[in-house]
């Protein structure tokens, strides 16, 4: 594996053209790989526009097996090989009569390393998940790459403190969160960004390992609805300090380097991993907090 690494992000504006989309994601992964990225983190099902804003069935003809045959995965997987570059895809994946919110891992050789589907499902005004996706049956998944071992999640998993924990210990050194995130319906006033940024900086802290996320920007316009994304695509470093920020509009390219022998000495030297108590967490395999002991 490589010592030094340079992650990168990118965040650009969706059209409902899936290939022109692609040719976006691919123009911005070239620059990224251009200023020395090894990692390239694309957002979150970047092939169109955000579409559950509403429910509607016409929408699962977006969803795809996610074979050979896949022709956003096939391209992602030429450039990733062709780049050099890790590269995480975020898909619609039909896969029989179940339909995920995935993640193909796709290496530095253009090979898929596995999928990940989407654990936490979010059902909300503008964010109605729970109509298009089952709930992710893969687990948490990290992988092993030239570049460093890397876990991901996928948007609403990123509130969540337990995934980043459990895929830290099975031996994450970089977390990945690809997003749509941005205004709420009925919420004008409402501003969720620094709330965002802050919990997944927390990740980074309490795990000691950088932690990058990839929002989209834009107004997207779907069945009569509108809903505003507020980009802010970020890396924060070990402690949670943000490294490389993009704004709330525009595209942006981010990159950060680390160097991977000190982040492992450095979550060694602090104990936090040492000094676990998993026989005093059993609340949190309960739904109501109490313990089943």
């Amino acid at each position: 594996m490589t010592n030094e690494v340079t992650l990168a992000v990118v965040q650009f504006a969706c059209s409902d053209d899936a290939a022109e989309n692609v040719i976006t994601a691919t123009r911005l992964v070239r620059g990224a790989a251009g200023r020395g990225a090894n990692i390239v983190l694309v957002q979150e099902l970047f092939e169109g526009l955000y579409f559950c804003q509403e429910e509607s069935p016409a929408h699962f003809v977006r969803a795809r097996p996610l074979d050979d045959d896949h022709p956003t995965l096939s391209t992602m997987r030429r450039l990733a090989a062709e780049l050099g570059v890790v590269i995480p895809v975020s898909l619609f994946e039909a896969r029989n009569q179940a339909y995920f919110n995935s993640l193909a891992m796709v290496d530095d050789a253009g090979a898929v390393l596995g999928i990940y589907r989407k654990s936490h499902i979010p059902d909300g005004p503008g964010y109605s998940e729970k109509f298009y996706f089952n709930p992710g049956d893969t687990g948490f998944r990290v992988w092993e790459t030239r570049f460093g071992t890397i876990g991901v999640g996928i948007c609403w998993d990123q509130w969540f403190p337990e995934a980043a924990r459990a895929m830290a210990l099975m031996g994450a050194e970089f977390l990945l969160y690809p997003t749509a995130i941005g205004s709420e319906p009925g919420r004008p006033d409402f501003d969720s960004m620094e709330h965002w940024r802050i919990t997944m900086r927390g990740h980074a802290g309490a795990n000691l390992m950088p932690v990058a996320a990839a929002n989209r920007i834009g107004t997207e316009h779907v069945g009569g609805k509108e809903q505003s994304y507020y980009g802010s695509s970020f890396i924060a470093g070990p402690s949670g300090e943000l490294v490389a920020s993009a704004g709330r509009e525009g595209e942006a390219v981010l990159t950060a380097g680390f160097d991977r022998a000190k982040l492992r000495a450095d979550r060694a030297a602090w104990g936090l991993f040492r000094d676990r108590r998993p026989e005093l967490y059993g609340a949190l395999a309960t739904l109501d907090g109490t313990d089943p002991r």
